[in-house]
């Protein structure tokens, strides 16, 4: 194997480790129940071994990347049926419901809207954020998360620590709020319109953040 080739393998080798933790992550949810998935896993995972041992090395990262993103998008799809369908007087609506696999990395985005015009609230969640090293960073000096003027302030959800910030309009004196919330490697963004501090940690606490962290691990 000459010199070129050893970052590749490098790649390889960090995408087979992530690979096999989501295996054993996923042994229940995925005894091939779903027959397309399983076909399409199945393929991948031949043309996986057979370019490797023939030395085609981006070919073999390229289908143990599309097995990845399969099972992210499977995982995506059980931690969207672990969200509340209501918050309080809001509800979701399942057409907007989105699940993506992290485009260029490792992970899942999930994307579920609450309520109308009048009143909403959203969440997202990204499994491999870039911004969840910063957003500890932040979380772990206390002066940091807290800004004098109350615009942001560091809170705690169920265990977990996050930054709640706080966007007054003056043009018509609405409070939106935005909390974010890192547990592990995932990032959960959960974005309020005309609700109040009390308000969004009382929804916030409806959203199962230890159980949906054990499946996104």
């Amino acid at each position: 194997m000459n010199n070129n080739q050893k970052p590749i393998t490098s790649a390889l080798s960090k995408n087979k480790i992530y690979f096999m933790k989501k295996i054993l992550s996923l042994s229940i949810i995925m005894v091939f129940s779903i027959v397309s998935f399983a076909q399409d896993f199945s393929k991948n995972l031949a043309i996986a071994n057979s370019s490797y041992s023939s030395g085609k090395l981006e070919d073999a990262r390229f289908a143990m990347q599309q097995m990845l993103n399969d099972i992210d998008l499977i995982i995506g799809k059980e931690v969207m049926k672990m969200l509340p369908i209501k918050m309080e007087a809001m509800t979701s609506n399942p057409v907007n419901d989105n699940v993506t696999t992290n485009t260029g990395l490792a992970g899942v985005i999930i994307h579920r809207a609450y309520g109308t015009e009048a009143k909403s609230a959203e969440i997202d969640m990204m499994s491999n954020s870039p911004l969840v090293s910063s957003i500890n960073a932040i979380l772990s000096i206390p002066f940091m998360g807290n800004s004098g003027d109350g615009t942001q302030k560091t809170v705690k959800v169920k265990g977990y620590k996050g930054i709640l910030q706080k966007n007054v309009n003056t043009d018509n004196n609405q409070t939106d709020y935005t909390l974010q919330i890192p547990f592990g490697s995932t990032l959960l963004t959960f974005n309020a319109k005309k609700s109040t501090e009390e308000e969004v940690l009382r929804l916030v606490n409806t959203i199962p953040l230890s159980e949906i962290a054990k499946k996104l691990q």
